[in-house]
């Protein structure tokens, strides 16, 4: 790999104010938007989806332990199904705050650091899960998990938005998003042996399965140290012949293994008044204001997948054990098939996204969502289902919301400007899992808890009436942003 990106200039070789004081004082014209956008696919792009993709990943571990050892907590620990939903809602609480300090951060001192702190405290906060004693360290322990994971998804989300190339990035979004349920699967798969008494004692075995995301983590740092500064985000905050610099060093690269490179003459140059920050009344008063149709939109999709998704999810494994009498070390086998169509989904849905369009896309994968879950909460009512046909519809829905979930994600991604975009990610990060997460796998784990399988129906009809409310508003307010620069979707602040 080329010697600028395994070493990526941090800019500090001059003091950082002096910069920003100068930055604010003139204009940059510059090409380094439209030159990523022009990019071919290659290698480089590869590392970037392999080095920070791996946050989905690591989050669908840890959804996905949290969910398969309830009935391990029950019997080592003595929780309640409503203690172990409470866990699951600390995790959940953390990830909003930390998607809202760390996406901060992120917008103010860059991509790259923030990256890999976040991960760092993924690292430890989830190993030290593994020595949790009672009910307050497992939340603590749980909640920090879910901070590192939260502001992984800010300044992410925001690194990849703003490398990928404009006609690969719907497709390129949703795959990654769905790599989440890759971890899901392993987790699944880890699960059988580790949570099967007869292999390995109960008392050790859930502590172990947290140790497989921590090892996961060392190794992906590594990894990441190749991945250099955003140079949209260098640009912005007048750092421009860093971003230069790292520019020709993307397209070397690219050239090297064959890639397509643009004639730079002919590409047009926009005009920046370069800022050293964002005032917080700035970037409220822009997301909320300025641009409250795409907030509506962006809130709708965020709070509905959310409260889908945590309401299922965190609370398969008490389903299948309380209502069809899954016993705990078989559970993980009927979550591989799940996670598979988890991960089709996007795989298979994805370029359309790019093709026919983001509205009608999004829209139609929302309501899918919504009417599948109806009708097959209405079988479980019903008693009509068995652990195998829940499992297959479970894996029917989310092939459609798994898509929807990540859409979600692009939405608030794409939308916004650059200078404010990580804390824009963080922001409806924060309130769609405040509001439609949080709440979900305690309320549902208190309605599994009654045992009446039409309380939880009526949690379910809730869940798909967010995921159709959230598809009409898509097909009124969306935007179409397939095929589009980022800049051209949403105009910098700072554009001249």
């Amino acid at each position: 790999m080329h010697a600028a990106l395994k070493r990526p200039t941090d800019g500090q070789d001059k003091p950082q104010g002096a910069q920003d004081e100068r930055a604010e004082a003139k204009p940059i014209e510059t090409k380094v938007p439209a030159r990523l956008d022009a990019l071919g696919w290659s290698r480089f792009h590869t590392l970037i989806i392999a080095a920070l993709g791996i946050t989905w990943i690591l989050d669908g571990l840890e959804v996905t332990f949290a969910g398969l050892i309830s009935g391990a907590l029950k019997k080592d620990l003595g929780f309640s199904d409503s203690e172990i939903g409470l866990g699951s809602s600390c995790y959940l609480a953390g990830a909003v705050i930390g998607a809202l300090g760390f996406g901060w951060a992120t917008d103010r001192l860059g991509r790259r650091v923030l990256f890999f702190v976040t991960l760092g405290l993924y690292l430890c906060a989830t190993a030290a899960t593994a020595f949790s004693w009672n009910i307050e360290s497992f939340c603590l322990f749980r909640f920090l998990t879910g901070a590192g994971i939260g502001g992984e998804y800010s300044a992410v989300n925001s690194t990849i938005q703003e490398f990928i190339p404009a006609r690969y990035r719907g497709r390129t979004d949703l795959a990654v998003n769905g790599s989440f349920w890759i971890g899901g699967a392993i987790g699944a798969a880890a699960s059988i042996v580790l949570l099967d008494a007869a292999i390995v004692p109960l008392h050790y075995g859930w502590r172990s399965v947290f140790f497989i995301g921590a090892i996961l983590s060392i190794g992906i740092i590594f990894l990441r140290a190749f991945i250099p500064e955003s140079p949209r985000w260098l640009v912005i905050h007048g750092r421009e012949r860093e971003a230069e610099a790292i520019m020709g060093d993307i397209e070397s690269h690219v050239e090297a293994h064959g890639g397509a490179t643009p004639t730079i003459a002919a590409l047009k140059p926009m005009t920046i008044q370069a800022r050293s920050h964002t005032p917080l009344s700035v970037v409220f008063s822009t997301i909320f204001v300025k641009n409250r149709a795409r907030a509506v939109v962006g809130l709708s999709l965020m709070v509905a997948q959310a409260f889908f998704y945590n309401a299922i999810f965190f609370t398969v494994a008490l389903v299948l054990e309380t209502f069809y009498h899954v016993a705990i070390k078989n559970v993980g086998l009927y979550l591989l098939p799940f996670a598979l169509g988890n991960v089709m989904g996007p795989i298979l849905l994805g370029p359309l996204f790019d093709r026919i369009g983001r509205k009608p896309m999004i829209a139609a994968t929302y309501a899918m969502s919504g009417v599948l879950l109806a009708v097959s909460g209405w079988l479980f009512a019903q008693g009509l289902l068995t652990a195998t046909h829940q499992i297959i519809a479970w894996a029917a829905i989310f092939f459609f919301a798994s898509s929807a979930a990540g859409a979600a994600y692009l939405t608030v991604s794409e939308t916004f400007p650059v200078e404010i975009r990580a804390l824009a990610i963080a922001v409806f990060y924060a309130l769609g899992t405040g509001i439609g997460g949080v709440v979900a796998p305690f309320t549902f784990g208190a309605l599994i808890e009654t045992g009446n399988r039409w309380s939880l129906f009526y949690g379910y009809l809730f869940a798909a009436a967010l995921m159709l409310g959230a598809a009409v508003v898509e097909a009124i307010w969306g935007v179409a942003a397939e095929g589009k620069s980022l800049e051209e979707i949403s105009t910098p602040l700072s554009a001249g």
